[in-house]
C-alpha cells in the first residue's frame, strides 16, 4: 500500500509540474516566490460511536489561479466505542494534496496519505487491555468551499471522504465497515505576502 501511496503522490506532483508547465502568464514565467503558502487546517470527523479530531499543516504551491499542490502532516486522535471494545488511537503521518478551484469559491480536493497508529483496545468485559502499533494508507477526496487570494491569504471548509477505506484507516468505522466523512478546516498565507 505504501508504494500505492508513493506512487498517487508522484502523479499529483508530475500532473501539477505538467500543468503549471502548460499555463504561462504575461506578467511572469518560471517559480514565483508569491505563490508559495503554509497553513493549517483542522479536521474533525463525528458519528454515534466514531470521534476524530486532527492538526494538518501544509506547505504548497499556487501553480495557476486554479491549481495548488503540496505536502502534508498529519497529527490525529480517534477513538471508537462498540459493544464488545472500545479503540483509542493516535496516529501521525504525512501525505500530498492536489486542490483544484474550477471557480473561485469551490474547490475540489485529492489527497494520498499514510497514517502510522498506536491503538489501546479495551475490551468491556475487562477481559483487559491491549496495546498495538499498526499502519494503514488513506486516499482522501472530497469538495470544499474557500476563499484564496494568491499572493496573500485562503481559507477552506472540505468534506472529505476515504476512498481506500483500508481496515485500520482512521477515516473508517472499524465496527460496520462504514467510510466516516471528514470534515476538514483551515487557513493559510503566502510567505511573501507581508512583503506587499
Amino acid at each position: 500500500m505504501k508504494k500505492i501511496l508513493f506512487a498517487l503522490s508522484g502523479i499529483i506532483c508530475f500532473t501539477t509540474t505538467a500543468l503549471a508547465q502548460e499555463e504561462e502568464t504575461a506578467a511572469k514565467k518560471g517559480f514565483d516566490p508569491n505563490r508559495v503558502f503554509i497553513g493549517s487546517s483542522l479536521n474533525i470527523g463525528l458519528s454515534n460511536r466514531f470521534f476524530n479530531l486532527g492538526l494538518n499543516p501544509e506547505a504548497g504551491y499556487s501553480f495557476n489561479n486554479w491549481l495548488d499542490a503540496g505536502a502534508l502532516l498529519n497529527i490525529n486522535y480517534f477513538s471508537q466505542n462498540g459493544t464488545v471494545y472500545k479503540d483509542k488511537n493516535f496516529n501521525y503521518g504525512g501525505g500530498a494534496f492536489l486542490r483544484i478551484w474550477p471557480v473561485n469559491f469551490l474547490h475540489l480536493q485529492i489527497q494520498p496519505e499514510y497514517n502510522w497508529i498506536s491503538s489501546t483496545r479495551t475490551y468491556s468485559d475487562n477481559s483487559g487491555t491491549f496495546k498495538y502499533k499498526t499502519g494503514a494508507a488513506s486516499l482522501l477526496a472530497g469538495i470544499g468551499y474557500g476563499s484564496r487570494e494568491i499572493g496573500s491569504r485562503f481559507s477552506h471548509f472540505t468534506i472529505m471522504i476515504d476512498l481506500l477505506q483500508e481496515m485500520n484507516s482512521p477515516y473508517r468505522d472499524n465496527y460496520t465497515g462504514d467510510p466516516q466523512p471528514v470534515f476538514r478546516g483551515g487557513f493559510g498565507i503566502y510567505l511573501n505576502s507581508r512583503r506587499r
